[in-house]
């Protein structure tokens, strides 16, 4: 069983929401507010999950530098300067180059969960996740 802090499980719900209001952004052809919202709720559950000092440490460390600069600066050309497209794709790059080793972690906790892990662990469906996600598999 997992077990969250309220103040995860409240992360958890944000990073949901933001990830949703994100994706209706895109397919509302960059819709400004949307994404706006999205990027904002989606830090506020980044931020309860793991917390403000872990936050920071994440967003800081050396090697992740660019793509933090480039997450930041597509939510900067997104909120503040209004060219929705072009932060986006600025900020996308920021977030593959901040979450791209991530991938695999999500997956693996997607997989200790009741009914997505059984879905995920599914021999036709495991290694096509495995090489989206960069999962590392032994060979058999």
């Amino acid at each position: 069983m997992l077990w969250l802090s309220e103040s995860q499980k409240f992360g958890v719900g944000f990073t949901v929401i933001g990830t949703v209001l994100i994706t209706l952004g895109i397919i509302t052809f960059f819709d400004r507010a949307l994404l706006a919202s999205g990027n904002i709720v989606f830090l506020i559950g980044i931020f309860l999950i793991i917390g403000q000092n872990k936050t920071l440490v994440f967003f800081t460390r050396q090697n992740k530098r660019r793509g933090s600069i480039c997450f930041f600066a597509g939510i900067f050309l997104i909120l503040f300067m209004k060219w929705t497209f072009i932060g986006f794709i600025i900020e996308f790059i920021g977030i593959l180059n901040l979450f791209g080793d991530f991938f695999s972690i999500i997956v693996q906790f997607l997989r200790s969960m009741p009914i997505i892990g059984d879905i995920l662990k599914n021999p036709k469906v495991a290694p096509i996740v495995d090489k989206i996600a960069g999962v590392k598999v032994l060979p058999l």
